[in-house]
C-alpha cells in the first residue's frame, strides 16, 4: 500500500527515536517531491513520541547557561538540537493535523521542506556534539514548544501564528548574537553550523507568514489584527525587544505585525 504525505507524518511523530525521526523525514520528503503521493487523511497522535532521554522540565526549571568553555558550548548545543527534533515534529503535526483544511499543494511542499531542514539541522547538531563527546539525551531539555503546540491544536491560523511567526521568529532575533559569541572563542565550526539554521529559519518563517496570509485572505480576515488577536490569545509569554528586523523584513513578518505586542504583559 502507498503511504499518503500524512502517513508519513503520523509515522514521524509516532516514531519515539531521533535518528528514525531523521531517516522517516527524509524518506518522506524525497518520496513527495518524486511526486505522485496523496495528502491522504491519517490524524496525528496527541503527542509525539520521544526518546526516554532527555527528561524534560518546565522551561522555568531549566538551568541557565552560557557560552564559555566546551561544557557551555555542549549545553547551548544540546538546547538546541532539542529545538530541531521539536521543530521536525511541529512541521510534521502541521501537515497531520491541518492537511484536511483545502491548502494548495504550496502549502504542503513549504512544509515537507521545512520538515527536511530540520531534520537536518537536528543532525548537523548531534554531529557537533559527539566532536565535544556528547550526545542528544545527554542533558536536561524543556517542553514548552510542544505546549504551543497543544494550545493552537484546534486553530491553524493560531498554530501559524504562534510557532513560525513568534517562536521561530524569536530565533531570528537571537542567532546572530549567539553566533557571534561561537566566533569569538574561535569556534567557527559552530558559528558556520548556527549560520546555515538561520538562514533557512528565515525561509521557515516565511512560509508561516505566506500561509497564515492565505488564510486570512481566503476568510476576508485582516492579517495584521488576526495576528494581534492569535498571540495574545494562544501565546503564553511575551515578545521581546529588540527585534531583528532585518531578517524578520526578510521573511516578510513586517514591523507593524509584533510591535504592538512589545513586551505585553499578557499571559507572563
Amino acid at each position: 500500500m502507498t503511504l499518503s504525505l500524512r502517513d508519513h507524518a503520523v509515522a514521524v511523530l509516532l516514531a519515539p527515536s531521533p535518528a528514525d525521526k531523521m531517516a522517516l523525514t527524509l524518506e518522506a520528503a524525497a518520496a513527495w517531491k518524486a511526486g505522485g503521493m496523496t495528502v491522504g487523511e491519517a490524524g496525528p497522535p496527541a503527542r509525539p513520541a520521544r526518546p526516554e532521554r532527555p527528561p524534560l522540565m518546565l522551561p522555568r526549571d531549566m538551568p541557565r547557561r552560557s557560552v564559555g568553555g566546551p561544557q557551555g558550548r555542549v549545553a547551548l548545543l544540546h538546547a538546541l538540537a532539542h529545538i530541531e527534533l521539536n521543530a521536525i515534529d511541529l512541521a510534521w503535526d502541521l501537515i497531520a493535523r491541518f492537511g484536511a483544511v483545502p491548502f494548495p499543494t504550496g502549502f504542503f511542499d513549504d512544509w515537507v521542506q521545512v520538515a527536511e531542514d530540520e531534520a537536518i539541522h537536528f543532525r548537523l547538531l548531534a554531529d557537533r556534539l559527539a566532536d565535544f563527546g556528547a550526545a542528544y539525551g545527554d542533558l536536561p531539555a524543556h517542553d514548552g514548544l510542544w505546549q504551543a503546540a497543544e494550545v493552537t491544536a484546534g486553530d491553524p491560523l493560531a498554530r501559524l501564528a504562534v510557532v513560525p511567526m513568534v517562536l521561530e521568529a524569536r530565533g531570528l532575533d537571537v542567532t546572530p548574537a549567539t553566533i557571534a559569541r561561537f566566533e569569538a572563542l574561535g569556534d567557527g565550526h559552530s558559528a558556520a553550523l548556527l549560520q546555515r539554521i538561520f538562514d533557512d529559519e528565515i525561509t521557515h518563517v516565511a512560509s508561516g507568514r505566506r500561509w497564515f496570509q492565505w488564510l486570512c485572505i481566503r476568510d476576508g480576515l485582516d492579517p495584521e489584527s488576526v495576528y494581534q488577536d492569535r498571540v495574545r490569545r494562544f501565546f503564553r509569554g511575551v515578545l521581546k525587544a529588540p527585534f531583528n528586523q532585518e531578517a524578520r523584513g526578510r521573511a516578510g513578518l513586517p514591523a507593524s505585525y509584533y510591535l504592538p505586542l512589545a513586551d505585553d504583559s499578557r499571559g507572563a
